[in-house]
């Protein structure tokens, strides 16, 4: 099976190419360009390099969140775009998993991303058999208490942090005692392969029927609603 990823959900972009696990290509950057410019060139340059047409992809795919609320909402409507004219399904995976995806057998994955005002997005996985195990549900927390969570949960565990808060949680983490490391720097952002491992085990849907997952409504709608004060 055939599957196109396209992860977006923070400054890096990246678009993949996978055939029953096997990465054919990746296209990565973190250049801080607008993701609307770069995600269909990245996607149309990278299936005319390995000589493949997008209505022979068989399953395409997205990170479809948490993350930067506008990142998500371009990856989740660039890849309905591809899908759509291919006349081809889309599985939507959380951006938090598919970083888990990169862990080696026997990590504790701790993905964590920006999520502003004070929160990282997290989720936390144990990585067996060759594919992450959920241990709790995506969120939107502080540093500091997701280390006394990790402090309860995973008691004398290695942890390895992934994310674009990795580095800013790392001495919290230390500093609660959690034995815990950076990912390598070729993993450690959110990037496209993750997000096509993570499809493996997604249900293909419609693409009409895939929205962003946000975590937390966005910071103009809480003002409109009141949350935001």
């Amino acid at each position: 099976m055939k599957i196109l990823a396209i992860e977006s959900s923070a400054k890096a972009a990246s678009v993949a190419v996978c055939e029953d696990g096997e990465l054919l290509g990746q296209y990565f950057q973190n250049s801080g360009l607008t993701h609307s410019v770069t995600l269909m060139c990245m996607a149309r340059d990278l299936l005319a390099n390995i000589g493949l047409a997008a209505r022979c992809v068989d399953v395409f795919a997205v990170a479809a969140g948490p993350g930067s609320f506008t990142g998500v909402r371009i990856g989740v409507s660039t890849a309905k775009g591809l899908a759509w004219g291919a006349g081809k399904p889309l599985c939507a995976v959380s951006t938090l998993e598919a970083m888990a995806w990169e862990a080696s057998d026997g990590a504790v994955a701790c993905p964590v991303m920006d999520a502003r005002r004070g929160q990282v997005y997290n989720a936390l996985f144990a990585r067996e058999g060759g594919a992450p195990a959920r241990l709790c549900d995506d969120r939107a927390i502080s540093a500091s208490g997701l280390a006394d969570d990790v402090s309860a949960r995973l008691r004398g565990a290695h942890v390895l942090l992934f994310g674009d808060a990795a580095g800013a949680c790392l001495p919290i983490f230390s500093e609660s005692g959690i034995a815990a490391g950076l990912a390598g720097d070729a993993v450690r952002l959110p990037c496209a392969h993750g997000v096509a491992l993570a499809a493996t085990r997604a249900a293909p849907r419609a693409p009409g029927e895939v929205l962003p997952n946000y975590i937390r409504a966005p910071q103009a709608e809480q003002k409109l609603t009141g949350g935001g004060r």
